[in-house]
């Protein structure tokens, strides 16, 4: 049997990563089932699975700023856009057997358990999958800073970000052909080249608490897989 490299993970997805390629926006179906069955093929290798879900397919806070809506308003309405995921994921998970809690960090009981930290570890313990929602229940945090801030109350091994490029480069890949790509980079090369991949604070939280992250690319085939059996995928900020 596969030996995974972890024993606790946080896995961080992106609202991006329950959109249709071609819609752009939304919760598309055979993707939440991609992601659910991944999910379930990690679980099988004896890992504890905690996840943060963002909300950039249903709500950009950022895009409103400055706009119509407050910022802590639009904050909020982004946290809540968050639930929508989790339930989501929740559901798609529940119906191929992997058993599973939605925690939020604004209380709203007749969705999810509010967000504690002992209960969720427990839930970890008994072999559920947990997921994290509402962010950190407050405005001007975002969900990057939320999975920092979870995966050390648990005490995970490793935060997981999955998104749509496959590690940390020095520029934009998709605007820069010649940009480079890092294997490892430290945290405070990272804070000093001012790479936008992940949040800033986020990246300071696990620095002080020598947490790893790894940024890899979700949508390429057995990836999530590779990395949590720890292959050298993706960039690791360490």
């Amino acid at each position: 049997m596969e030996k995974p490299a972890y024993h606790r993970i946080v896995l961080k997805l992106s609202g991006e990563a329950f959109q249709s390629p071609q819609v752009g926006f939304g919760i598309d179906a055979g993707v939440l089932l991609s992601i659910a069955t991944q999910l379930k093929g990690i679980k099988a290798l004896g890992l504890e699975i905690a996840i943060v879900v963002g909300a950039g397919n249903i709500f950009r806070a950022a895009s409103t700023i400055g706009r119509a809506i407050d910022r802590s308003t639009a904050d909020y309405m982004g946290m809540l856009a968050t639930v929508i995921n989790g339930l989501a994921l929740q559901d798609a998970l529940e119906k191929i057997g992997v058993h599973t809690r939605v925690q939020t960090a604004i209380e709203m009981k007749e969705l999810a358990e509010p967000y504690i930290k002992r209960k969720a570890v427990r839930h970890l313990e008994k072999g559920r999958i947990v997921i994290f929602t509402s962010g950190t229940g407050n405005p001007y945090f975002t969900t990057d800073t939320a999975a920092a801030l979870r995966a050390i109350e648990i005490n995970a091994d490793v935060i997981l970000k999955a998104t749509k490029v496959d590690g940390v480069y020095s520029d934009d890949p998709i605007k820069n052909s010649k940009a480079k790509k890092f294997g490892r980079i430290s945290y405070l090369e990272f804070l000093k080249k001012n790479l936008k991949v992940i949040d800033r604070t986020a990246v300071t939280l696990c620095m002080e608490n020598k947490l790893p992250i790894i940024i890899f690319n979700l949508f390429k085939q057995d990836n999530v897989k590779n990395v949590v059996l720890g292959k050298k995928i993706g960039t690791i900020i360490a």
